[in-house]
């Protein structure tokens, strides 16, 4: 394919993928504002008044960032392994496959999609935020890099589980069991200095922990984890995850047969 007709390609993909969303933007975008509102409210108000400050901020202040990124991880997840069993389960994956699209731009096709969703729901839960604690941006590349980033790595996440699914029932296995309570634990609600030593230790060991301290250091210009390695922990990911998902699709795991 010429690089022309590779971007006729790639448009189409993220075009499908994005209007899949949009168009019905009540069941996409409006529950997790809502979910989220309802964690402030609770949270942050009820709860985060008996807790008093963490790192010199309001807990209502701090907790923002953590929730922020918590709805963009789950629906660029929710995104990409929802469309791509569902181009399975429809049987028009097989048409990109023996088409002459490189594999790696479909994998980044359906990615972008979930990238897409994900900022889209992040930013209707930052203005949401901005009625619960008024915030100033620390570090505006900082928020947008990692916030993309993290986005593109777990819609790489679910396309392999998208890849892996057999039913529609598998595709909610790992959201449910591995990363939800990974995103309760990667310090969305709290400061790991709060933790045990050997607790924080333990912390250390989840991904997720990096993601939320390195956007919570873009807007509050506070964090747990040295920059670096959060930006060294999301790419580092994403390198694996894409290689991974590239092999897969070579080899037509979970379509071919």
């Amino acid at each position: 394919m010429s690089p022309r007709e590779q971007w006729i390609a790639f448009q189409s993909i993220v075009i499908k993928e994005v209007m899949r969303f949009a168009r019905i933007w009540v069941q996409t975008i409006l529950p997790p504002v809502i979910t989220t509102m309802l964690y402030f409210v609770i949270f942050g108000n009820l709860i985060g008044s008996q807790i008093g400050d963490v790192h010199g901020l309001t807990y209502m202040e701090y907790i923002v960032p953590g929730l922020i990124m918590m709805a963009v991880i789950t629906n660029s997840y929710a995104n990409t392994v929802s469309s791509f069993f569902g181009a399975k389960f429809h049987r028009h994956i097989e048409e990109m496959m023996v088409s002459p699209t490189p594999n790696y731009l479909i994998v980044a096709g359906f990615v972008s999609g979930g990238l897409a969703r994900g900022l889209s729901v992040g930013l209707a839960v930052s203005i949401v935020s901005l009625f619960f604690a008024g915030l100033n941006l620390h570090n505006v590349l900082v928020v947008v890099t990692v916030a993309m980033l993290t986005s593109v790595l777990f819609s790489l996440g679910g396309l392999i589980n998208g890849v892996f699914a057999r039913t529609f029932d598998h595709i909610s296995i790992v959201p449910t069991f591995v990363l939800q309570p990974l995103t309760y634990l990667g310090g969305v609600f709290y400061s790991i200095q709060m933790l045990p030593e050997f607790w924080q230790g333990v912390s250390l060991l989840n991904p997720i922990l990096y993601m939320v301290n390195g956007f919570r250091y873009g807007i509050l210009g506070v964090s747990d984890i040295e920059l670096w390695a959060c930006y060294g922990i999301i790419i580092g990911f994403i390198a694996v995850l894409f290689t991974f998902a590239l092999v897969l699709m070579q080899r037509g795991v979970g379509i071919r047969n």
